[in-house]
């Protein structure tokens, strides 16, 4: 597949772009409008940052015990399920007086239900497109995201200031109610990708087999870690700068949309290996000036150049594809995707304790110090091993 215009050529291609766009949209707008309202009721850093990424956390139990479900369910029923999940979830969330603990009940909920539609997505996306397209879609729904984030957080930055934070809640319910029926309506019944029953020992066993390969197991921590501590530095953008965070957010989602364009579309093929390690570090090194708190338009630059890094997840993602089984292909990008989220909401969580006890520009430097400290430990590990292998199929020399 050459380019985007065979892309979106291809049949359910676009209504799923479409259904992925409402559902991006609804998350940034109820993310930045649920941190607000949670951050305006508690004044806490922790409790702010759970609210926009603790939907994430329990992605690892959806991991653990649900996974099974993205290649064994219907993919159009299992998203339209997904979708209505979140609708449901996200109008509760806009009710007046819900206490923070129903909060996080409700983002519990719509967690798990997140992590199946991931697997589900992904593993749809590799199915439409086929593996030589796989990597050009991705590309296209992470440029996609990075757009509609940017335009997302501007919106909820206006709604949040213009209207109240609960009636942006109830827009973003509005707009998964929306990619429902685009999904029911566009996209034509498919049978499951693999047999059997979803169920938790399913799950396990594909997990296991995932996990146990040393390859795999490298680039699955390198999409989840270095990646999720730097999403714990932006995690903390209400708290460091309240009246701005909208205009940090939205430059975050410009420079991802960035990264994409250049990795999907500009580098050429062979060299987008050499590609990982450098991304990976740029996206965590410009966070560590915070702890000098920044003006403004310094700190909107860093933003910026930092996500351009986050364009590394492309090339990771085209290397899993590569190493996973056919018929564990839904799975294998559910895992990638929920042990990413699981890794954000953690990251989330740490940075805003970190807050708590310190501040919050002290939090975002250590956190993107201990990214790259990890991208660091896993180039090497890999250059190890490589060179273990070498060794290994290199004959001995006669005597």
């Amino acid at each position: 597949m050459r380019g985007y215009r065979q892309l979106f050529r291809t049949p359910e291609f676009t209504p799923l772009f479409l259904a992925s766009s409402a559902n991006v949209m609804a998350q940034t707008v109820g993310g930045l409008a649920l941190g607000v309202l949670v951050f305006r009721a508690t004044d806490s850093p922790l409790l702010s940052a759970l609210s926009m990424f603790g939907q994430s956390l329990p992605q690892v139990l959806g991991a653990t015990f649900l996974l099974s479900g993205a290649d064994r369910l219907p993919p159009r029923a299992a998203l339209t399920g997904v979708s209505v999940v979140l609708a449901a979830g996200t109008a509760v969330l806009a009710l007046p007086a819900l206490p923070v603990w129903a909060v996080f009940a409700v983002l519990l909920g719509q967690g798990l239900a997140a992590s199946l539609g991931g697997g589900v997505r992904w593993g749809l996306v590799n199915e439409i497109l086929s593996k030589d397209g796989y990597l050009l879609g991705r590309s296209v729904f992470n440029m996609m995201a990075g757009v509609v984030q940017i335009l997302g957080f501007a919106t909820g930055g206006v709604l949040v200031a213009v209207l109240s934070p609960r009636v942006s809640l109830l827009l973003a319910a509005a707009l998964y109610g929306v990619a429902a029926v685009v999904v029911r309506l566009c996209l034509t019944p498919r049978p499951p990708r693999a047999t059997g029953r979803p169920s938790v020992s399913a799950t396990w066993r594909a997990n296991v087999l995932l996990w146990s390969s040393p390859p795999r197991r490298r680039v699955y921590l390198a999409l989840w870690i270095p990646n999720g501590l730097v999403v714990g530095c932006e995690s903390l953008f209400v708290p460091y700068a309240p009246e701005a965070a909208g205009t940090l957010f939205a430059c975050a989602a410009l420079g991802m949309l960035a990264g994409d364009v250049l990795v999907g579309r500009l580098v050429p093929p062979r060299l987008r290996p050499r590609l990982g390690f450098p991304l990976l570090l740029l996206l965590a090194v410009p966070y560590v000036p915070f702890l000098l708190r920044p003006p403004l338009p310094l700190a909107v630059a860093a933003v910026t150049l930092a996500s351009v890094g986050f364009g590394a997840s492309l090339v990771q993602q085209e290397r899993l594809v590569a190493l996973t089984p056919e018929g564990l292909t839904g799975h294998a990008l559910g895992l990638h995707s929920s042990g990413m989220l699981t890794m954000q909401g953690v990251a989330a969580a740490l940075a805003g304790s970190v807050a708590q006890l310190t501040s919050p520009s002290l939090a975002m430097t250590a956190m993107a110090v201990a990214s790259a400290a990890v991208t660091l430990a896993l180039t090497a590990a890999g250059r190890r091993e490589r060179r273990r292998e070498q060794r290994a199929t290199t004959p001995v020399p006669e005597q």
